[in-house]
């Protein structure tokens, strides 16, 4: 008997997955698409990354064991001449010189994608994405949340701010 409650359960679920919204989000670097019904919760929060950089950053809990970070970083304004502004100075040269290096061969900036440590960042279960700007970040939280909150279909894109 329990296998006719099963076979139904199981065409239920495919029914409800067929024609559940969807929150769509496309960037440069990747698609995230979630069943809305299937976020616990969405989040925004800044901090100072190792002394030298502020992250804004998006969190997209589901039911799934896998959560979405939406992030922006940028370097932390040097305030005086210690450590920390002598490291933001070398960071800010660099990304210059990695800049002109990747103009001149057509490639893209390294700095500016996600670098994950493996085994350590994939066995966390989390897929991340980096945005241009913190008001991206915002953009992206909005339609999240609205689609959420609504339980409707929704699509953003997000292109690559100019250099």
């Amino acid at each position: 008997m329990k296998r006719p409650f099963a076979i139904i359960a199981v065409f239920a679920l495919s029914v409800v997955a067929a024609n559940a919204r969807r929150w769509e989000c496309y960037l440069p670097t990747g698609t995230y698409m979630v069943n809305t019904v299937q976020i616990v919760s969405i989040s925004t929060h800044e901090y100072v990354l190792n002394a030298v950089a502020r992250v804004t950053e998006l969190t997209i809990a589901t039911t799934s064991h896998v959560t979405a970070r939406f992030y922006y970083i940028e370097p932390l304004a040097s305030t005086g001449s210690g450590p920390a502004a002598r490291l933001s100075d070398l960071m800010d040269r660099v990304q210059e010189k990695a800049g002109a290096v990747a103009e001149r061969l057509g490639q893209d900036e390294v700095w500016k994608k996600v670098v994950k440590d493996y085994p350590a960042t994939t066995h966390a279960h989390t897929v991340e994405y980096r945005v241009d700007s913190k008001e991206q970040i915002a953009q992206l939280f909005q339609s999240a949340v609205t689609a959420w909150r609504t339980g409707s279909n929704s699509v953003i894109r997000v292109t690559a701010s100019s250099p």
